[in-house]
Parts: structure tokens; sequence; C-alpha cells
């Protein structure tokens, strides 16, 4: 029973392919019988190549037909077809009926070559898929137990043994391991993974065994969203694409009335036989019918998306790919995208009234409730010795607010304290301004005490971040590659910015910005530069990435709203994959340009030979069809990097 249905999953996979090749024997038989003269035999050969090659062309051009009311190419290969064949069988010149079954069979063969090149893109999906196992080992009361992935529930605790792939995202609460995430992040060594990191399902585990923690439901790991969104990106036409599609509808609407009239009109104006005429209006439908230029464009976007999935880059539709190679203008966040977000307390600085460890504790007790970057590494240099804080409000850009022990504290920024804060102490002041002309963050902490009135300075936190090595290389080559205004927009403080953004090349800084404050950069760039890309990976950043032309995320650091918000994921957090994104872009643009006008110059080149050069109807299919199939495995020449 297993290779029955074997042949079945094959055939059904591959029925374009086998539709051609079957009538491709049946159309050799029946030019076979003709020309040994069994014309009865002929005649049963030719009509089944016709139903079995042009069948799936005639169902959908027929219901295109009736149940859009539109015409397309493959209607229009239909009508030339059997307009061929009819003409045949009326002046009894049979050949007439090879000339149509041969268009019918090129069609075909062409069908099957576009089927190809998509089956080809396809292939990284279906290769994401394969990466996660369909069952996990989870631990039940102390037993170990083979459950289904769609069984696993949040705070299920999962075994993962040496050498096998990692079954969901987790978090590591027991073993050390080294795992190989280039599957993922194209990442090409093992990382090392220890308690409290998070792992990723379809990653190969290394010489540790691993117990994990389900922390988000599996059907939200990193792999099943990436399978989504490229799943996505193949049904979604970008602009391009949907312009062509709207000119075909029209452009076939005009072939169809030009044909009418060279039915009618030659015999008159140039003296053509009737039948000639008829053939030669026939060879016009096939030679003008705009099948090259409908394959200029998704063959190759689509190549471009797995060519980026590969490199760890994820496009999520066709058009982000266009625009990333038209971008003129990049933004970028400071905290988690130029620097690598592994931010860490450098020094504390006190009123004389506190401790350090008064004024970390009051500062974890808030950003224990917080995902920012700088938040967990307070939380991490505090211990674990302090109280959560109760009525937590984060302000995205500015702070965080809440009551430790009955008293309410502020944590923030120095334009989100001095609401509250009148006048700071003039040493610590001083302190602090010393520590952000080193490039350092600093958040200072006060609070309400309900026994006296007025807000208190308890002190201030300096937080450092470690720039990403790679960062002013990519900033360099970003200049080489012709972008023409690369800016850094930050809500940290100006001292700080400017020391990274020196450091890095950016010329141009925008700080202490809310994130509504970033959009309205973001607004200023397009009117300046039109096409503008925003790269970021924080909750605050997800206006501007939402507004920017193309909004790009950096994969492992950046936030769940920041990944759904962004239109390309940087997977492997590495900042040199943009630069490849943008080439990527470019390069797919380029092949988009030479696709169209090449299928251009062939219909104006097979037209010209229609009424000038008398070329007869299999001439016509060929360079029609051909110029199909050579604009197709065009655009697959940005599957190779």
């Amino acid at each position: 029973m297993l290779y029955p249905q074997r042949f079945r999953e094959f055939t059904q996979e591959h029925s374009d392919t086998l539709a051609a090749l079957v009538c491709g024997v049946l159309l050799f038989l029946g030019w076979l019988a003709l020309h040994i003269g069994w014309l009865g035999w002929a005649l049963l050969f030719l009509p089944a190549a016709y139903v079995i090659g042009g069948y799936d062309s005639a169902r959908e051009g027929l219901t295109t037909l009736f149940k859009e009311r539109e015409l397309d190419v493959d209607l229009l290969m239909i009508v030339a077809a059997l307009g061929a064949a009819s003409l045949g069988l009326w002046r009894r010149e049979y050949y007439l009926i090879i000339d149509g079954a041969i268009l019918i069979l090129i069609f075909a063969i062409s069908g099957a070559l576009e089927g190809y090149a998509m089956r080809r893109t396809e292939k990284s999906i279906r290769g994401l898929m394969s990466l996660t196992p369909d069952t996990a080992r989870v631990l039940l009361q102390g037993e170990e137990e083979m459950l289904p992935i769609t069984q696993l529930k949040v705070g299920d605790e999962i075994i993962v043994k040496p050498g096998e792939l990692i079954p969901t995202d987790g978090l590591i609460i027991s073993g050390y391991s080294t795992l190989n995430q280039a599957a993922i992040t194209g990442e090409s060594l093992p990382i090392e993974k220890s308690v409290g990191d998070e792992v990723f399902a379809g990653t190969l585990n290394g010489f540790g065994a691993l117990k994990l923690q389900l922390h988000k439901p599996a059907s939200s790991s990193l792999i099943q969203r990436v399978i989504r969104l490229v799943e996505q990106a193949q049904t979604e036409a970008p602009p391009s694409q949907e312009f062509i599609e709207r000119f075909e509808r029209i452009y076939a609407r005009v072939i169809v009335v030009a044909g009418i009239f060279l039915v009618f009109l030659p015999p008159f104006i140039w003296g053509w036989s009737w039948e000639t005429t008829i053939y030669r209006a026939l060879t016009f439908l096939v030679v003008a019918s705009p099948c090259a230029l409908m394959a200029a464009i998704m063959p190759t976007l689509l190549s471009g998306i797995a060519n980026g999935a590969r490199q760890g880059i994820l496009f999520k539709n066709g058009a982000q790919l266009e625009k990333i190679g038209k971008v003129r203008a990049i933004a970028f966040d400071k905290t988690g995208t130029l620097t690598t977000g592994n931010v860490q307390v450098s020094q504390v600085i006190t009123n004389s009234e506190y401790s350090e460890a008064e004024v970390l504790k009051a500062a974890a007790a808030l950003e224990s409730c917080s995902e920012h970057p700088i938040g967990k590494a307070i939380v991490q240099a505090s211990g674990t010795d302090w109280v959560r804080g109760v009525d937590v409000q984060a302000i995205p850009g500015q702070g965080i607010v809440g009551f430790v022990n009955n008293e309410q504290v502020f944590v923030g920024n120095t334009a989100f304290i001095k609401q509250y804060v009148t006048q700071f102490p003039e040493e610590l002041q001083k302190s602090a301004q010393s520590l952000e002309n080193e490039g350092k963050t600093v958040v200072w902490v006060v609070k309400n005490p309900q026994a006296k009135r007025g807000i208190v300075v308890m002190g201030a936190i300096a937080i450092s971040d470690m720039l990403r090595i790679e960062a002013a290389a990519m900033i360099t080559r970003l200049r080489k590659l012709g972008v023409e205004q690369i800016v850094m927009i930050t809500g940290d403080n100006q001292r700080t910015a400017d020391s990274v953004a020196q450091t890095v090349g950016i010329d141009r800084v925008y700080a202490e910005l809310l994130p509504e404050d970033k959009l309205d950069v973001i607004r200023k760039l397009q009117e300046e530069y039109q096409t503008v890309a925003m790269v970021g990976d924080g909750i605050n950043d997800a206006p501007a990435l939402a507004q920017a032309s193309v909004g790009i995320a950096m994969g492992i650091a950046g936030s769940d709203v920041a990944l759904e918000t962004a239109d390309i994921v940087l997977m492997a957090d590495k900042l040199e994959k943009l630069a490849t994104a943008i080439e990527l872009g470019r390069r797919s643009h380029s092949v988009v340009k030479q696709n169209i006008v090449v299928a251009l110059g062939f219909i104006l080149l097979l037209l010209i030979g229609n009424f000038l050069g008398n070329i007869n109807l299999p001439i016509g299919v060929i360079g029609h069809e051909g110029s199909t199939v050579l604009v197709t495995l065009s655009g697959l020449r940005l599957l190779k990097n």
C-alpha cells in the first residue's frame, strides 16, 4: 500500500510534467501515423494530445472567463490551437492539426517548467517544516513521555538528549550544551547555551542533555512564525506583479479585438487568401500573448525570498524585496540594534542617605516587570533580596513607575524624571554628566515617600552597552552601496547617542525621543528621501517600523511586537545581513527589468516576423514559449548567493 500511495503523491505533485510528457508521446505517435498514412490513428492520437496537454489551460481559461469575466493567456492559447486544428480539418491540411498540438505541447512544457521553478522555491518551506520533530519528550510526574507538539502546554518540561533536534522554543532550566542554530539564524558556529538561555525549535543540540520549560505556545515558536510568513509571501502579489496582472487583462482584450480585425481586414488590404489570413490571425494570438511578461516578476521575487531565507533574512512578501533595493535613507535604533543589547550595570551613584544596594533594589522592584534590556541588567545586578513592585506602569522610551512598600518609585531617563524633580543634587548631576560623556546611559531612581512631602532622589544607575563589532563596517558598506542618508534615532540621552554614532560613523543623530518622536523623524525622512528603512528591535520601535517604507527587525533580540510589525527580519541579529538584503533587493530589481525587456522584445520580434517574415505557427509557439521559459529560468538565478 505504501508504494501506490507514494505513486499517487508523485503524480499529483508532478501532474504538469506528466501531462506534458504524455502529450509529447501522443503528438509523436500522431505525427508518425500521419506520415505513414494512417489517418484514422492520427485523428485518434492528436485529439488526445490536445485534451491531455491542454486540459489545465482550458480549465483555467474558462474559469477566468465565466467566473471573473476576464480573458487570459490560457484561453488565447486554446483558441489558437483549436483554430489551427479547425483550419487543418477544413482544408484537409492535417499538418495544421500538428501545429496546434505543438502549441499545446510547448505551452504544457512551459507550465511544467514554471511549476518546477515554483517547487524549487517551495522547498524552502518544506525544509523549514522538516526541521522540527512532530513529538517532544515531556517530563510528566517524573516519567518521560513522548507527546505530539500540538499537545504541549505552557509550563511543560521537555527533555532534549544529545544530538536531538529542539522540538519547540523554550528556556533552559537545567543543563549546558552547544546548539547548532545555522538552519534558523544562519550562524555558522555552534552557540553555547546554559540555564536561563532561550533555545529555538529546529536547532540541533550538541553534547549535553537539556531540560527545557515551554514559556510560550508551540505554535508561536520562531520557526513556526517563519513558516507562516514565507507561506504568506508566496500568496501575496507585490505592486509590480499586481500591475502586470491588471495590464494582462486589458492586454488580452486588445489582442482578441485585434485578432478579430486581422481575420477580416488583410484580404481587402493586402489581398491575402482567407486561409492565410486566419492562419496569420491564429499565429498573432500566440505570439502576442503576454506569457513571458507574466513570468517576469514572481519567479524572480520568490527566488530572492528563498535566497534570503537561506541567509537568515526573512522577507515577509515580495513587495519588501522590491522596496529594500530602492532604499535611499536608513534610520537605526541604538540599543539592541547598533549595540548588542547585552547591557550591564557599570556603576551606581547615590544620595548620601541611601546605599547602592537600596538604589538597585528599588529600581529592580519595578524593572522586574519590564522586558527592556536595561531593566534586565538592573534586575541581574540587584541580586534576589527585593520586593516586586505593584501597580507598575511602563512609559515606552521614558521610564517606569510603580509602588514599592507603599512608596511610589520612579525609574527613568533624565527627561522623564525632570517631570517630578525640579532640581537634582549637584554632586549627583556632575557624576551623571561625566558618566554620560563616557557613552554610558544613566537611569535615575527617585521615590515619593508618604512619610514626608516631596520627591527624593535616591541615586542613579550607569548602564553600559557593548557596540556590535560589525556595526562600523556595515555603515561603511551601506555608504558604498549608495545609501544617501544614515541616521540614529534613540530614546537614550544625547551624549550617549553621539558617542555611539561617532564610533560607527553616523553623522545625524536624534536622541531622547519618545516612540511618537521616532515616528515623526521617519515621516520627515520620507518627505526628503521617499523610500526609508527603519531598523529596530524594541516595543518603542514598533510605530516607526510600521511607518517606514521598509521596517527591519532584529530576529533574536527583537520583541514580539517589533517582529510582527516589521517587513523584514534579520534572523541571526547580524547587521551585515542588512547590506546583503539591499544587494539582494537590487539584484532582484535588475533581473525583473531584464526579464521585462526580454519579454517585450520577444513579443515585438515575433509580431514583426508574423506579418513580415511569414513565420509559421510552431516557430511562433517556440519563440513565445521559449521566451517564457527563458525569463522563468532567469528569475531562478536569484536562488544562488
